[in-house]
């Protein structure tokens, strides 16, 4: 939470914020800023910046021109930033599609395809296939939690490569990965 800002100071650090973390929520700006979440969205409307939605599609829209290595439609999750070869981000939040209708922890395989899918487009190749994965659930992620997975190239020797997957809800690691990707 910042000190009270003018209105002119607190809209170019809106700005700034945005630039940063395009995925940050209205209701986290306000406590950021010590407003309501109304003055948020009038700030927002005032500069013609989308809400978060808008802008999550946005960047994702720019950031998947780049994958080679699976079509729109096989990603689970949004892809928010990549590097080919080096780093990709990717955010999925939870819905009730996803978990177990009993306990509202989201199942496994939702999890794991994330980081999984991540890992692949990160190859900056035609064909990208999966050769083994290590993988460790930290703990469960329930029902409209977002899960930030952050995949890092650690290794490449000939055609094989090591991608390292990190899933966070927050700050907390809920799941970690490391892929053994291969390219043809």
């Amino acid at each position: 939470m910042v000190r009270q800002l003018s209105k002119a100071q607190r809209q170019a650090r809106l700005v700034e914020l945005l630039q940063e973390n395009p995925f940050t929520t209205d209701e986290e700006l306000a406590k950021y800023f010590n407003v309501s979440i109304q003055t948020i969205r009038l700030d927002r409307m005032e500069m013609a910046i989308p809400e978060l939605r808008q802008r999550l599609k946005q960047v994702a829209e720019q950031t998947f021109a780049k994958v080679r290595s699976i079509s729109g439609g096989e990603l689970v999750g949004e892809l928010l930033e990549l590097e080919l070869g080096q780093h990709a981000t990717s955010v999925m939040e939870v819905t009730s599609d996803m978990v177990a209708e009993k306990s509202k922890v989201c199942r496994g395989d939702y999890i794991f395809s994330q980081a999984n899918t991540l890992a692949v487009a990160l190859i900056d190749a035609d064909v990208v296939l999966t050769g083994s994965a290590r993988i460790r659930y930290r703990r469960p992620v329930y029902l409209n939690e977002k899960i930030v997975a952050r995949a890092v190239l650690a290794r490449k020797k000939t055609n094989k490569y090591l991608v390292k997957v990190v899933s966070k809800v927050g700050a907390e690691e809920v799941f970690v990965a490391k892929f053994v990707v291969v390219a043809r």
